[in-house]
């Protein structure tokens, strides 16, 4: 064991109608970068959350440096040399970053010293962060810097990392990386979840693979293909979306020269933004986190209203109709942040389906609540989008994030829009979820519908989209055929490079 920095030994965790984790044994080794691999559902979180003192064991050891290992909370997981940053920032936006930085540590030196700190590593490892700026004028690529320094500067022997790469750049991609390869060669292990394939294949020298709680295999992912990991994960073949070749027909709306301003305090002003999106295509539009993705959503969705003629619906003025206006006419939307604005948490999944459905369809008569047909409705949700769950009353806090997601989206899918708006529609899902979404959007289009998917995920807007465009800072850059574009004219796009033969020569 001189090598083995923590040993897992049948660790089991169930809860009532599921067992999360199943005897679950490995070894992470000192100075490795280990992957883990599942689709959702799998039983990662719960593993991790075992590890880092968030939840208790039914059965089974750890063993860390030799020595026994049962953290009851997060601080003593920290005490032991473990530290984890989330796929969710816990930052205070009103604060600075030595301020955010102080608040997670146990005994935070005073501010002026801490700052010094922060600097000195931040240098160190690649991470340029200065202390005294305010989190909420941070882009997020700047935000898990500071989750990570707050982390480093604890000195941890071991670094779990929660889907890292969700909301960076591929040039931030790359700056993260060289600081993982820092870290491992000074002798530290990086525990890695992530459903982007290739970045375990470009990062990871080892990956255990988990199936409905168990370990179903391990790998080199440095020697195997994203798909036969994809498929060790799923336990069948993988699909590959594909869609008939379609002309694009006319514009089925119009955004003309829409602007807003930030709905909330540290929010993004959309600035003058026009597009024609048709039926018929999928239109992609790309940007780093805070760029106004959340904010252009709430605009086309009506929870955020405009001037009438900023935008048309087949040239009918909807700018000042709310939500439920937009659905009858056939525009429906499908924000990023799944609990709390998509679904709510408490309610049950019938209950669910029935908040964004009762128009469409027909979950109410005369005032009154259909119950069956919203059950039924969905029971169809799903059975067809293959949602993990015990059944329709179940809540929806209930459900993992990956099946939330995949629930929230076949919820608007199965309503058959016109014009269908989605905002990281397979963030948090595995390959085969989120091949299978990406499907259900091709066929959408397919059928005539319009589609916008806004995504952080470049690959997959590669891969589904007929057009790119991509938001900075609230602007919008001319949409582009996907066909041709490079990755170097994509990043150019995406840092606000809005004259593309001036970004084609640069890149």
């Amino acid at each position: 064991m001189s090598d083995v920095l923590l040993r897992l030994a049948g660790l089991t965790k169930a809860y009532p109608g599921v067992v999360a984790n199943s005897a679950v044994r490995f070894d992470i080794r000192a100075g490795e970068i280990h992957a883990l691999l599942g689709e959702n559902g799998a039983g990662k979180s719960t593993l991790v959350k075992t590890i880092y003192g968030l939840v208790q064991p039914d059965s089974g050891t750890m063993i860390l440096r030799g020595q026994p290992y049962a953290p009851g909370e997060p601080r003593a997981a920290r005490a032991a040399g473990v530290a984890m940053v989330f796929q969710h920032f816990s930052l205070f936006d009103a604060l600075d970053v030595a301020e955010n930085i102080a608040l997670g540590m146990e005994n935070p030196p005073p501010l002026r010293e801490l700052a010094a700190r922060i600097s000195a590593v931040s240098e160190a490892y690649g991470l340029p962060l200065a202390p005294r700026r305010i989190v909420g004028d941070l882009s997020a690529g700047e935000r898990q810097r500071v989750e990570i320094i707050r982390c480093l500067l604890q000195d941890p022997r071991l670094l779990i990392m929660d889907e890292p790469t969700s909301v960076l750049t591929p040039q931030e991609v790359d700056i993260l990386f060289q600081t993982l390869r820092k870290l491992c060669a000074e002798g530290v292990s990086i525990f890695y979840i992530s459903h982007k394939l290739e970045e375990i294949r470009a990062l990871c020298q080892h990956a255990t693979i988990l199936r409905l709680g168990r370990v179903v295999g391990t790998c080199d992912p440095r020697e195997t293909s994203a798909r036969a990991m994809a498929e060790m994960m799923v336990g069948a073949s993988l699909h590959v979306p594909s869609r008939p070749a379609v002309e694009a027909g006319a514009a089925v709306l119009r955004l003309n020269g829409l602007s807003a301003p930030p709905p909330r305090a540290f929010g993004t002003a959309l600035r003058d933004i026009t597009l024609d999106i048709r039926a018929g295509e999928v239109l992609g539009i790309g940007g780093v986190a805070g760029n106004g993705q959340d904010e252009l959503l709430l605009a086309l969705s009506g929870e955020v209203r405009v001037e009438d003629a900023m935008l048309r619906l087949r040239d009918l003025p909807i700018g000042r109709k709310g939500p439920n206006a937009r659905r009858k006419l056939g525009l429906l939307t499908a924000p990023e942040e799944r609990m709390g604005h998509a679904a709510a948490p408490e309610m049950s999944l019938t209950e669910n389906a029935l908040l964004s459905g009762a128009g469409r369809e027909g979950l109410t008569r005369h005032g009154f609540l259909r119950w069956r047909r919203a059950r039924d409705f969905a029971t169809r949700i799903i059975t067809r989008f293959d949602v993990r769950t015990p059944g329709p009353d179940n809540t929806a806090r209930s459900l993992s994030g990956g099946n939330l997601q995949k629930f929230v989206i076949g919820r608007e899918i199965l309503q058959h829009p016109d014009v269908l708006v989605v905002n990281q529609p397979t963030w948090g899902v595995d390959a085969a979820a989120a091949a299978a979404i990406r499907q259900a959007l091709l066929d959408l289009a397919a059928g005539g519908a319009a589609v916008v998917v806004v995504s952080q995920d470049l690959d997959e807007l590669m891969e589904i989209a007929d057009r790119f465009a991509a938001l900075n800072d609230g602007r919008l850059s001319e949409p582009r055929p996907t066909r041709g574009l490079t990755v170097e004219e994509i990043g150019l796009m995406l840092g606000g490079s809005h004259d593309m033969e001036a970004a084609h020569e640069a890149a």
